[in-house]
């Protein structure tokens, strides 16, 4: 049965648009749960590898409830976080008011974040505008994946770093087998219970299924010229972080 939120024509946006709303809410919650607390671990990596400071401008696309956006600002970096889900947006924004509030000075040396609300495939900003460029579980949504690393580059400053985390693909056979059946049997219980829909989140699987992960990005990322390109993997690549430099 086909899910509902996963299209691989041209109603992706919609139907991901939809996904995001419904699971707004609970996304933080439910992150935590099927991932063991291991995103965060996987996000302070990403944060490690585009080493921002204060004389970096950041641009976190796909930011969703805004972790990535938070972690940049906190490092001094001056950050933009974008999005096309209002519903998402809105609880990144809760937070920053919540981070604020407990520290009404910021946190020495910290930023805030500029939250923006577009799309990642057409971003309202000019060529070479970023020093970091990241997104995280966002790539993989996207209607049109070469199209989303191509604007990832366009923003890009000469010398910026590009850096991917999302789901991956095992190289090994039955490790990958494994990780897909409990993508597939525990993380749509997940769904149903916190979000009232089984299909939100095995939707995570079926996207995966047609995601290129790690390899494919990386080939993507040097056929568009760009250079020092890594694969980070983690737990045997079940999770990865692409990364890239546009060239100086």
């Amino acid at each position: 049965m086909a899910n509902q939120f996963y299209d691989p024509g041209r109603d992706r946006a919609a139907r991901v648009r939809e996904l995001f709303a419904r699971i707004a809410p609970r996304y933080d919650l439910v992150n935590d749960l099927q991932s063991f607390g291991l995103h965060r671990f996987w996000k302070r990596s990403v944060i490690r590898l585009a080493e921002p400071n204060p004389a970096k401008v950041a641009l976190d696309l796909c930011c969703g409830t805004g972790d990535l956006a938070l972690a940049l600002a906190r490092r001094g970096a001056k950050v933009v976080g974008l999005d096309f889900s209002e519903r998402m947006l809105e609880v990144a924004l809760k937070r920053n008011n919540l981070r604020q509030e407990s520290d009404p000075g910021t946190s020495q040396g910290s930023t805030t974040p500029r939250f923006v609300q577009s799309d990642a495939l057409l971003t309202p900003f000019p060529d070479r505008s970023f020093d970091i460029v990241t997104i995280a579980y966002g790539l993989r949504n996207l209607a049109d994946l070469d199209a989303g690393l191509r604007e990832m580059a366009r923003v890009a400053k000469p010398g910026a770093r590009l850096l991917v985390l999302d789901f991956g693909k095992p190289a090994n056979v039955l490790w990958r087998r494994l990780y897909f059946s409990y993508l597939k049997l525990f993380v749509p219980v997940l769904g149903r219970i916190f979000c009232g829909n089984a299909d939100a989140y095995a939707y995570i699987l079926e996207s995966l299924k047609h995601y290129p992960a790690q390899v494919g990005v990386a080939a993507q990322m040097r056929e568009l010229g760009l250079v020092d390109v890594r694969v980070v993997n983690f737990l045997g690549g079940i999770m990865s972080i692409n990364y890239a430099q546009r060239p100086l």
